[in-house]
């Protein structure tokens, strides 16, 4: 089944969302959305506190545990992830899974160390890519930091390490609403044959089935559905009829 999934970008003590990771803007309470969501059918939920890797802190576990607490679909919590020991603390407040960026660029050998202790099924690389030319490169720390990292070199490195999934957001589209980012898609596609989830850049139901097509098994938005541009009943439906596999 493919997967629809709303992200609860997280900063202080509400959800947030912008353009490019930029002009951050207040769009709600991160329990009540995620409670809505859970009503409306969506497949999983991502959590991330977007400012925690910045600010040098650890994520924001009081808020992870009281969505978990209302909510009882898988959950993926990130930001601020900087060793195993921060990784069993949000699993402990209810997370699933793990999303580890930057500290994966800084320390490669976290994603082995993580995969070993938890299994890979726990291990989520997020990537975030800007595009350089026909490839596109890695940037940390929230947008504001080049790697010169090649995305799909480390797509590979993070498979072969222990990561079970990858979260692969393109900074070019993010809360653009232009579309995803397919050619990314199709390329990490090649490379790998761990689980996409595709984000930045949903607009309209045909980009989340091109997504799809380009071969993410996931797919992502965050303000489409906090704003109620775009319900997720009526987005499976609209999937369901382009013959993707979702669950209605």
């Amino acid at each position: 089944m493919k997967r629809i999934i709303p992200c609860l970008d997280v900063k202080e003590t509400g959800v947030v969302k912008g353009v490019r990771f930029q002009n951050l803007r207040a769009v709600g309470d991160p329990v009540e959305l995620a409670v809505r969501y859970d009503g409306e059918g969506a497949d999983e939920l991502v959590f991330l506190d977007v400012s925690a890797t910045v600010e040098g802190r650890r994520p924001l576990l009081e808020i992870l545990e009281r969505v978990s607490e209302r909510v009882f679909l898988p959950l993926t919590a990130g930001g601020g992830v900087t060793s195993v020991e921060v990784m069993r603390d949000m699993l402990l407040a209810g997370a699933d899974k793990v999303a580890v960026n930057t500290a994966a660029v800084e320390n490669p050998s976290l994603l082995a160390q993580a995969a070993d202790r938890f299994g890979a099924q726990c291990v989520v690389l997020a990537v975030d890519v800007r595009r350089k030319g026909p490839r596109w490169e890695v940037v940390t720390r929230a947008g504001t930091r080049e790697t010169g990292m090649d995305a799909l070199d480390w797509a590979e490195h993070a498979q072969a390490a222990g990561a079970g999934e990858l979260l692969v957001t393109s900074m070019d589209a993010d809360g653009t609403r232009g579309g995803f980012d397919c050619d990314l898609y199709r390329a990490l596609a090649e490379v790998s044959s761990l689980p996409v989830i595709a984000s930045g850049g949903a607009g309209r139901p045909e980009d989340f089935r091109d997504a799809l097509e380009a071969g993410a098994d996931a797919v992502l938005a965050a303000s489409l559905f906090h704003e109620g541009v775009l319900p997720i009943p009526e987005l499976k439906r609209a999937l369901d009829a382009w013959g993707q596999e979702v669950r209605l």
